[in-house]
């Protein structure tokens, strides 16, 4: 029983329409679902992915109106890496973004301070690529290599806690891969000063499970020592947290039901979709969240 890599990454913005314009605007990724936090209905979660709305793809933000800008420290990710598929994608980007490509990588961050890396993938798995009219699909990203985080002390029980959920080491990288995907996690020294949530943070990582598997993961996390949740049901996915002894935020999430479970593929992320036990707050939040069009609505097609 393994993980099949990273499911989503969930992250923090003060301006969900910003966001929307640089996640789909600049980095060409689709918005598959306008939502809810189903923790805090009165603010948005907007998930972007590849055209199909996969997991491994996913890239998530909670919308805090106005947050202040937040410090990653120790127990935070900082860092999300994403895969292309050639050196001739890292000069593309390069130039897109107006940032030095650094040998096999290309190193930027969002306009909240987000940081973000581009590396060549070296694996087999199925390149997860969005639609955008300026964006070659041969040069599009093409969903999740890993993260980067910082730790106090990786050695004194983090290391001993991933062992057991099955990662595998190398160096400071922790990798994991399952039947359909593989992804990593890699550790550095946390820097001077307690990490700060807000704009520009990553809140949780997420890792991908078989729902047939993810019982078992609840238990098995239990026996290594974490505290899991019981599973939560996400409606889309189900889900359990619980934090690694290095205080990192870890979920572990289902690879289906899916985003197409009540929205068309052709039509995902389009207007405000509630999960049915949320329905009911429609007339309560809509009016409060933030307007958002869809960001497709102006694409020119030839």
């Amino acid at each position: 029983m393994r993980l099949d890599g990273i499911h989503h990454i969930t992250c923090i913005t003060g301006d969900a329409p910003r966001n929307v314009d640089f996640y789909t605007g600049v980095l060409g990724l689709r918005l598959v679902k306008k939502t809810v936090n189903q923790d805090d209905p009165t603010v948005y979660h907007l998930f972007y992915a590849d055209e199909n709305g996969s997991p491994g793809a996913d890239l998530t933000f909670f919308e805090y109106p106005g947050a202040a800008p937040g410090r990653a420290g120790a127990g935070m990710v900082h860092t999300v890496v994403w895969r292309v598929g050639s050196g001739e994608a890292l000069d593309f980007w390069s130039a897109r973004l107006g940032v030095e490509r650094d040998g096999d990588t290309v190193r930027f961050a969002d306009h909240e301070g987000l940081r973000h890396e581009l590396v060549i993938a070296d694996v087999a798995d199925d390149p997860l690529v969005a639609d955008h009219p300026e964006i070659p699909r041969e040069l599009a990203l093409q969903g999740f290599e890993g993260a980067r985080a910082f730790a106090g002390d990786v050695e004194l029980r983090t290391a001993r806690f991933l062992e057991q959920l099955g990662f595998e080491r190398h160096a400071e990288r922790w990798t994991t891969r399952g039947d359909s995907r593989g992804g990593w996690i890699e550790y550095e020294p946390a820097p001077e000063g307690a990490g700060i949530p807000g704009a520009g943070t990553v809140h949780h990582i997420a890792w991908a499970s078989t729902m047939e598997d993810h019982e078992s993961w609840q238990q098995r996390v239990a026996e290594a020592g974490g505290r899991p949740t019981p599973v939560v049901d996400r409606f889309w996915f189900r889900s359990i947290y619980f934090r690694e002894p290095s205080g990192v935020l870890y979920e572990i999430a289902t690879l289906g039901p899916g985003f197409t479970t009540d929205e068309d593929l052709e039509h995902l992320g389009e207007t405000l979709i509630l999960p049915p036990a949320f329905e009911h707050l429609r007339a309560q939040v809509e009016p409060i969240l933030t307007p958002l069009p869809n960001p497709r609505e102006a694409w020119t097609r030839t």
